[in-house]
């Protein structure tokens, strides 16, 4: 087997990229709202309608310039309605988005965000690559995991 021809080593600027923006599908701002915000304890950024469409931004006060947008499945308000279907059918099984937290207190963040009615994909536990970690699903079916390092 041949292998792949390395790109040709030369000097480039460093450039210094940050993360600005994810994106989540929903299918309910109101009650990911209520999802991020009661149980997740994320601040609401904005909140804005456009074109038939709404899109909210919540993010983590102590990142101030991460932002997670919390936007339709379909963010085109001329979709068909096939694709409309296919893609809420996806959302469902939690395929399209999902995102990872940290914490310095994995069970403690578990025991609150079960409280506030999430669906438990899975306890905390210890994993062999180093962290203590859990998972959820939000009301639009993302996976969400949250981790503490054990270091």
């Amino acid at each position: 087997m041949e292998k792949a021809p390395r790109p040709p080593t030369r000097s480039v600027r460093r450039m210094d990229l940050t993360l600005s923006h994810c994106f989540l599908p929903i299918d309910d701002h109101d009650r990911a709202i209520a999802f991020y915000h009661e149980a997740l304890g994320l601040e609401v950024r904005s909140d804005v309608s456009a074109e038939g469409m709404r899109w909210v931004v919540v993010g983590s006060p102590a990142q101030p310039g991460v932002n997670i947008v919390l936007q339709p499945p379909v963010a085109n308000p001329d979709a068909s309605a096939g694709d409309k279907k296919v893609m809420g059918e996806l959302m469902a099984k939690g395929v399209l988005g999902g995102v990872n937290f940290a914490t310095d207190d994995c069970d403690t963040t578990f025991e609150r965000v079960r409280a506030a009615g999430a669906e438990v994909v899975q306890e905390p536990i210890d994993q062999p690559y180093g962290v203590r970690d859990c998972a959820f699903r939000d009301p639009s079916g993302n996976l969400i995991r949250i981790s503490q390092d054990r270091a």
